[in-house]
C-alpha cells in the first residue's frame, strides 16, 4: 500500500512543488524513495502562516550501487527555494544514527504528513526503531537539544524570540512523558498530543494554548519575556534529565547491529523485487 497523507490546509502548490523535487531526486540519483515526509512546525503542529516547508526523505541505493571502492554519500540536500526545504538520509545513515540514539528518525517515521511512501516500510522501519532505540541515548538527544536553544536563544529571559521557546519546550515535553513512562523510548512527535499525555501544570496550559493561538494566526510573532510557568517547567524538565541521562551510555549491541544490517539487505531486497532494479522509479 502506498502512502499520502496532506492536510488540506497545506499550500497545494508547494505540495505540488515538493512533489517535482521528490521526482527529481529519483531522477538524478538513481535512488529508491521509500518514506517521504513533512517535518518541522507543521508535522508538530504549531505551524505559523509563514512557516517553511521541511521535507524529509529517506532513500536506498541499488545492490549494484554498493559495489564500488568509494564510499557514497548519505545525505542528498536541494536547494532551498521559495520556503521549501528539502533534504533526506541514506537508509544507512538513519540506521546509523537511529543505534546512536539520534530520534530524528523516529519522529520521520511518526509524521501525520507524509508525501509518498511505502507502508510496509514505514511499518517495519517504525517497528524495528522501537526495538533499538535506546531509551537513554535518546533522552540524552532531547535534552541536549533542548539545552542548546534554551542556551542561544533564551539569554536572561527578558527578550526571548516566541517562536523559539517551542523549540526548548518540545524537547521539555519529550522528556516529561519518557520519565512519566519508564518502558517506553519514542515520544509522540505531535507537540499538542505530546502536551496532553505528560500533564503539564494548569498554568503552563494556559500560556502554551495562549502561544499556540497566536503562532497559529501570526506571521511573525517576535520577542517578548519568558513567561515564568515556561522557563520553570523547562528548567525543571532540564535538571531532571542531567541528574539522570549526562552520562554516556554503551553504545548498541552487537545483536542489535546485526539485525540493523538485517533489516537494511531486506529493505534492499525487496525494493529491487518490487520495482526492478531499471531506474528511475518513483514509489508512491
Amino acid at each position: 500500500m502506498t502512502l499520502r497523507s496532506i492536510p488540506v490546509e497545506m499550500d497545494v502548490e508547494k505540495v505540488a512543488l515538493i512533489d517535482v523535487m521528490l521526482d527529481r531526486v529519483v531522477d538524478e540519483h538513481r535512488v529508491f524513495l521509500p518514506l517521504a515526509i513533512e517535518s518541522g512546525s507543521r508535522a508538530w503542529g504549531f505551524a505559523s502562516p509563514d512557516s517553511d516547508y521541511d521535507c524529509r526523505f529517506v532513500y536506498v541505493r541499488r545492490a549494484v550501487d554498493h559495489i564500488t571502492p568509494w564510499v557514497s554519500r548519505d545525505v542528498i540536500e536541494l536547494p532551498f527555494e521559495a520556503d521549501l526545504d528539502a533534504n533526506g538520509w541514506d537508509l544507512r545513515k538513519a540506521l546509523q544514527l537511529l543505534l546512536k540514539g539520534n530520534a530524528v528518525i523516529v519522529e520521520w517515521l511518526c509524521s501525520p504528513v507524509v508525501y509518498r511512501g511505502q507502508a510496509w516500510f514505514r511499518d517495519e522501519f517504525l517497528a524495528f526503531a522501537r526495538e533499538a532505540a535506546s531509551r537513554e541515548a535518546v533522552c540524552r538527544h532531547y535534552l541536549h537539544l533542548g539545552e542548546r536553544q534554551r542556551r542561544v536563544y533564551f539569554g536572561d529571559g527578558t527578550s526571548v524570540p516566541q517562536k523559539k521557546i517551542f523549540y526548548a519546550l518540545r524537547p521539555a515535553a519529550a522528556l516529561r512523558w519518557l520519565r512519566m513512562r519508564p518502558a517506553e523510548a519514542v515520544a509522540p512527535m505531535h507537540f499538542p498530543t505530546l502536551m496532553e499525555e505528560c500533564d503539564p501544570p494548569g498554568e503552563l496550559r494556559a500560556e502554551i494554548a495562549g502561544l499556540m493561538e497566536r503562532k497559529a494566526v501570526t506571521h511573525e510573532l517576535g520577542s517578548a519575556p519568558l513567561p515564568s510557568a515556561v522557563a520553570g517547567f523547562i528548567d525543571s524538565e532540564f535538571e531532571l534529565a542531567r541528574g539522570t541521562f549526562e552520562a554516556g551510555a554503551a553504545g548498541a549491541s552487537e545483536e542489535m547491529v546485526l539485525r540493523a544490517d538485517q533489516f537494511y539487505r531486506g529493505v534492499v531486497e525487496r525494493l529491487e523485487r518490487e520495482n526492478g532494479t531499471t531506474l528511475p522509479f518513483r514509489l508512491g
